[in-house]
């Protein structure tokens, strides 16, 4: 006996089981595409925080213990108080600021070493605070859970249009009077003294800046995760930002906004047993460039080539 027509017809379209599974792994894939670029967008501001007090010769890791306290004042008043996701993200970059501003009061023109001793300093004292506070208000060594959602697509728009922003100011940052000083000040700091730029100052607008960077970077990355672990906020991220800063090219932003997606991406598409090897990879690359090629792969020189040939296009 034939069958139905609309049997034959039924047999054609895919099964009830198959569109859930198709659904479910486009799903999948739409959350794995969310993080790569918000975690990517995380880490070229987090690299820029180091970028600018380098502009100046000092490696300022105060900005790990800035995105740790703004990200954990985030999570806590969300959960705790119910503030918007607005209003938290602007109180971060305060926080963050006001944090940095006090700290560079005391380290505006120390030298490299003294920033660093002190970054390393503030990023263990703020790790067994979060770890030892009483009550566990703050998750304890566990981590803190359940940070309210927000939307994704609200989420990469704000993240890249900080990154827009931010990346725009430092632009005229570097091609400023500021920025000169800044490049004199690395090259040789008596002699940029001895020509009347006030290192102090200009040591605390950029430690400041960079703080503020941090402070945003804590609050979007609880809200990106929606969890905290103090694990996180270590020497792990300092050595993941060295590694961009450092591979991509200190001189110029433009290696940063290169190499943050490369050096990200690159890990994840390692097979799960190389994954944990990470670290090493990374702390390899960096001896490597450091060694072979110390200005990085994408230098002010090439950044000046590239800006000299579209001004020629432009006049073709």
């Amino acid at each position: 006996m034939p069958l139905p027509l609309w049997s034959c017809l039924l047999s054609y379209l895919p099964s009830r089981k198959a569109c859930s599974a198709s659904n479910s792994e486009a799903k999948e894939k739409s959350v794995q595409f969310f993080y790569f670029f918000a975690i990517t967008a995380i880490y070229i501001l987090m690299t820029w925080s180091f970028y600018l007090p380098y502009r100046v010769g000092q490696l300022h890791f105060l900005t790990i213990a800035n995105m740790t306290i703004s990200g954990y004042f985030a999570a806590f008043a969300a959960l705790t108080w119910h503030w918007p996701f607005a209003l938290v993200l602007a109180l971060g970059f305060i926080l963050g600021a006001v944090v940095g501003f006090l700290t560079s009061l005391a380290i505006g023109d120390a030298p490299c070493f003294a920033v660093v001793i002190v970054g390393f300093t503030f990023i263990y004292i703020t790790k067994t605070i979060v770890e030892n506070v009483k009550n566990s208000i703050l998750g304890g060594p566990e981590g803190l859970y359940g940070i309210p959602m927000v939307n994704r697509t609200t989420l990469i728009i704000v993240l890249y249009a900080l990154v827009v922003v931010i990346g725009i100011l430092i632009h005229r940052f570097d091609h400023s009077r500021l920025g000169r000083a800044s490049s004199a000040v690395f090259v040789e700091k008596d002699l940029a003294a001895s020509t009347g730029v006030n290192i102090k100052n200009l040591g605390i607008f950029l430690q400041t800046f960079a703080s503020a960077i941090g402070g945003l970077c804590g609050v979007l990355y609880a809200f990106i995760m929606r969890s905290l672990t103090p694990q996180y906020f270590t020497f792990h991220l300092v050595g993941i930002c060295m590694t961009i800063l450092f591979v991509g090219g200190y001189a110029t932003p433009w290696g940063t906004v290169f190499a943050a997606p490369i050096l990200y991406g690159i890990p994840l598409m390692l097979p799960p047993s190389l994954q944990s090897w990470k670290v090493v990879i990374y702390g390899v690359l960096l001896l490597l460039v450091l060694v072979f090629k110390p200005e990085g792969f994408i230098s002010r020189q090439l950044v000046y080539r590239i800006e000299h040939l579209g001004k020629k296009y432009r006049m073709h």
